[in-house]
């Protein structure tokens, strides 16, 4: 039997890298899955992974900056699947530069995506789990916003503040069985970091003790496993999958 046999998830910024590496194998895994975007129409690739596993799939175009449209989107999860089982909140943008040159928009920007983003569909979700009494919650954080990085003070922040609400809301949410997590990547190869000057590529590997970057299945693995019963005892936790840039 599969892992997630009847489960239902919700997985934002589900386009693409680690996002769409998650809900294939959440489907493959037997989770019919509910895929959030900015725009339905990137979500087409994630849609044909999820069928060829034999899932049932629906797409929401959703910034997730917006309560209205996050709120949509969970009542028409509920509303197409009955209930939401599992939500991994991995929707998240950069927008980097040195501090004294950031400005206040790109900021704001960051924040909003990155962290309020994940507070608004954790807040959306909580109140059907909590009714079920059950529910597992995967926050897609960084090892950023455990050590910090220049240039990227925004989403190290950002990051930081998605890794504070996870064990606050994991507080919040224990006694009716919801658990809250995160996961902390390290260098994870993507289009997002596929931008980065090649110097600054080198530079990271050179601090990876594996000697080798990431691929979004090695962190969504990791999602997986803490979505699961097997994590049924986590709550409130971070792990970084990194290959050892950061050891706690």
């Amino acid at each position: 039997m599969a892992m997630f046999e009847g489960k239902v998830a919700l997985v934002t910024g589900a386009a693409r890298g680690i996002g769409q590496a998650i809900a294939k194998k959440l489907a493959v895994e037997g989770c019919d899955v509910a895929l959030c975007d900015l725009k339905a129409e990137w979500l087409a690739e994630t849609v044909g992974l999820v069928e060829a596993a034999g899932r049932k799939v629906k797409c929401f175009e959703v910034d997730v900056s917006q309560a209205a449209a996050v709120d949509a989107a969970v009542s028409g999860v509920v509303e197409a699947f009955g209930k939401v089982d599992i939500l991994v909140n991995n929707a998240g943008i950069t927008k980097d530069t040195l501090m004294i040159r950031m400005s206040e928009q790109d900021w704001d920007a960051v924040l909003s995506v990155n962290l309020k983003g994940t507070f608004l569909f954790t807040k959306a979700v909580a109140r059907p789990m909590m009714k079920q009494r059950s529910g597992a919650i995967v926050n897609v954080a960084s090892i950023i916003g455990l050590i910090g990085n220049a240039g990227q003070c925004n989403y190290a922040a950002s990051k930081a503040g998605v890794i504070a609400l996870t064990k606050s809301a994991a507080k919040e949410l224990a006694a009716r069985n919801v658990r809250v997590n995160a996961v902390a990547p390290g260098f994870i190869q993507t289009r997002m970091t596929d931008v980065l000057p090649e110097d600054v590529r080198k530079k990271m590997l050179d601090l990876i003790p594996m000697s080798r970057f990431g691929q979004p299945e090695d962190v969504a693995n990791v999602v997986l496993f803490l979505a699961s019963d097997a994590a049924s005892y986590m709550t409130g936790q971070v792990l970084p999958v990194c290959g050892g840039m950061v050891m706690q």
